[in-house]
């Protein structure tokens, strides 16, 4: 069991013991300050501090966490005996906004919570992260547990609390088995239970696996998961911090909330205040997926162009393609159209100018081949899955929009759905229950707004411009035509017809639009009308 002294003692030994092992690893080294990085322009050109450790640090060791200041804030706020409201008011001069989506300030949270009385208070570690493409908080659990548990042990002490429940999917194997090597790690050297550093604050943490549902990820869902009931979001009549778990005063911090927090008491509020924007501050860690060169996991100051993270970090858009649309936020976001990503900067003011979010980092990026249609009907699908059907706006409206989404990419919708489909949305958005529901029509409302010459295609002309739709596309046989054949023999379903060395011809109606004539063609002569 550890203490002041030993645990000083045991980051000595331990710093020692990892910078020998990283000295024959190649892709690291130590900068200027003395600090470890990789190497590689695509690292070198982010700043990283939520994932300063990942692929550094070995994180089942225990060690190696505390060789890199590891739970040295936690040590200084103990050994001080800084007194809570002080931490908390730290936290609130940071400036740090919670990154799970809706950005409240983390210090507002802290301090709420810390007003209420009570026999026992909670924390929460959100890691039910649940959006299609997204990866940021599974990637912090597996390469760097121990930023999770001391970020959460220090929110413990600020508040009040004595017990914290990390709420992490089951689909998440691997950071589960480190979450429980960490945690009992923590446990033996005397980081986490009772009388922590042998001083007389106690506090505990315990996982908890969801079974994958996606609205588990609102809060009052969660804590109902927790407790045992099915996870449908509760009436908010009182704030978490004030009955949340257990009707106990109880703050809710995600995954990469909790990941700054020892940063911020190891280097300062002002530090972390001065990193980004005056009311988004800090760095942010976004998910980069869809039609890039490099996808990955990119961390930049907020208030960064969005085209330094697209074109500077990740290589452009594939096959030098023309840019499209970027969708941030995940299945609650918004789609930002081409003509305004050279003027929007990711932070939360700047995002929800333009009618998306922030979300908890996915950015999907797409391309001239995406069909906007079709993508808000995909997220739209994942939302209607999704749903727990608790309020009927989200239950119903939600399905209606889908229904409306199928018609149109079938070739039966009508310019007069347009306007329908707008107020169903905005009705949802209006009346739903919980944050699920309400951000359920982002994806759509945005395309409507930025692409609705695309709807129009679909509803007036039955055409989907970007030839994603199959029933909207109709394949021709032009007349530069050879006759060789090779297309009336690869057709899966012999709707070709023609003489060799004479122009073929293409039935519509038998047609199963698979694309297959058109790729066999040497002279490319089959082409969607």
């Amino acid at each position: 069991m550890l203490n002041f002294e030993s645990l000083r003692a045991l980051k000595t030994e331990a710093k020692k013991r990892l910078d020998a092992r990283l000295a024959d690893v190649p892709a690291v080294y130590l900068d200027e300050t003395g600090t470890y990085k990789l190497r590689g322009p695509y690292f070198e050109k982010q700043t990283r501090i939520v994932l300063k450790n990942c692929e550094i640090i070995d994180p089942e060791n225990i060690e190696e966490y505390i060789a890199l200041d590891g739970y040295k804030a936690l040590a200084d706020l103990l050994e001080k005996n800084v007194p809570r409201r002080e931490i908390v008011d730290e936290m609130i001069r940071s400036g740090l906004r919670g990154r799970g989506g809706a950005g409240f300030p983390t210090g507002r949270k802290w301090a709420e919570a810390l007003k209420h009385d009570a026999d026992h208070k909670y924390v929460i570690c959100n890691a039910d992260e649940g959006d299609p493409g997204a990866y940021m908080d599974r990637s912090v659990l597996e390469n760097d547990p121990h930023s999770v548990l001391e970020g959460m042990t220090i929110a413990g002490l600020g508040i009040g609390a004595d017990q914290g429940y990390i709420y992490v999917r089951a689909e998440y194997p691997n950071a589960v088995k480190r979450l429980n090597i960490a945690i009992a790690a923590a446990h033996k050297a005397g980081l986490l239970g009772e009388r922590i550093l042998g001083t007389d604050f106690s506090f505990d943490i315990e996982l908890r696996l969801g079974a994958g549902a996606f609205v588990c990820g609102e809060g009052t869902a969660l804590m109902e998961s927790i407790e045992g009931r099915r996870g449908m979001p509760r009436n908010k009549v009182y704030r978490t911090a004030e009955r949340g778990l257990f009707e106990k005063p109880t703050i809710i911090n995600n995954v990469e909330t909790l990941a700054n927090v020892h940063h911020i008491y190891l280097n300062g509020a002002d530090w972390f205040a001065g990193i980004g924007t005056p009311k988004s501050t800090g760095t942010k860690v976004f998910s980069v997926v869809g039609k890039v060169k490099d996808a990955g996991l990119v961390e930049v100051p907020m208030g960064t162009p969005l085209t330094k993270i697209i074109y500077d970090i990740s290589g452009g858009i594939k096959n030098d393609l023309a840019i499209k649309a970027v969708q941030t936020g995940g299945p609650s976001g918004g789609c930002i159209p081409a003509d305004l990503i050279p003027t929007t900067n990711v932070d939360f003011e700047s995002l929800a100018a333009i009618g998306s979010i922030m979300g908890s980092g996915g950015l999907v990026v797409m391309d001239e081949t995406d069909c906007m249609v079709d993508i808000s009907r995909f997220f739209m699908d994942f939302t209607v899955e999704e749903s727990c059907g608790k309020c009927t706006p989200c239950r119903i409206g939600n399905k209606r929009v889908l229904e409306m989404l199928e018609r149109f990419i079938a070739g039966n919708g009508e310019p007069r759905d347009l306007p329908r489909l707008q107020e169903l949305c905005e009705m949802i958005r209006d009346t739903s229950l919980c944050g699920l529901g309400q951000a359920a029509p982002n994806p759509v409302l945005s395309t409507l707004k930025y692409f609705r010459d695309e709807y129009m295609s679909h509803v007036r002309d039955k055409r989907c411009p970007a030839g994603v739709c199959k029933s909207l596309m109709t394949y021709v046989v032009r007349e530069k035509c050879v006759g060789c054949g090779l297309c009336k023999i690869n057709c899966p379903v012999k709707c070709i017809t023609g003489e060799r060395k004479t122009m073929h011809h293409i039935d519509p109606n038998a047609c199963i639009r698979c694309g297959v004539c058109a790729a066999k063609c040497p002279v490319h002569a089959i082409e969607l009308a």
